[in-house]
């Protein structure tokens, strides 16, 4: 039996080949889980991606299912609360700013019709394929991720740097950051 070829940096354990396999650089279009890959790498920032995938299931329970209705309505009680919870990442910094970003998403739904509209349009709507060839081809930030942390941050989001920003972009699918030789790389839903 042929073993797949895979992007080098998920060959760690299965969370993270299931995460590559079924999810990274899938386009994703819908809000709410832009929202979700929004929330996880604003918590990423300064951590490991590993890190965050492991607590992935905290995250969405603490964050009620990632919904950012419910979290832009979150007040110091809840933010205290969240605090407390040893399956997230406590930086009090972060709950807050993801409290500022579920309002400032739903600002960017209502000026653009949904943040998906906003965000695909800094690529045309469909995805960059990069050519990667190996992984020390993959670039922290581009241009574009800078411009796009520049507007975001206009919009007052927080914890959008330019990597986290590429980031997303690239668990979203709006780049094809897969290697050559990666199974995945013309192999996108």
């Amino acid at each position: 039996m042929k073993t797949k070829i895979r992007c080098g940096w998920c060959e760690k354990d299965d969370l993270y080949r299931n995460y590559h396999d079924n999810e990274w650089g899938n386009p994703v279009y819908d809000d709410e889980t832009l929202f979700e890959f929004l929330l996880l790498e604003t918590f990423q920032a300064g951590l490991s991606w590993y890190t965050i995938l492991s607590k992935r299931p905290n995250f969405k329970k603490a964050f009620d299912n990632f919904d950012y209705k419910k979290i832009a309505q979150y007040d110091e009680d809840k933010v205290q609360q969240l605090m407390q919870d040893a399956g997230i990442i406590r930086n009090q910094l972060k709950i807050r700013g993801t409290v500022s970003n579920a309002k400032a998403f739903m600002e960017v739904q209502k000026e653009f019709g949904s943040f998906s509209k906003y965000i695909w349009g800094f690529v045309g709507g469909k995805p960059i394929d990069n050519q990667i060839q190996t992984l020390s081809d993959i670039k922290a930030t581009t241009p574009l991720s800078d411009a796009i942390s520049k507007d975001l941050k206009k919009r007052g989001f927080k914890f959008v740097g330019s990597t986290v920003v590429y980031a997303h972009m690239q668990a979203t699918g709006m780049v094809n950051d897969h290697v050559a030789d990666c199974w995945r790389k013309n192999n996108h839903p």
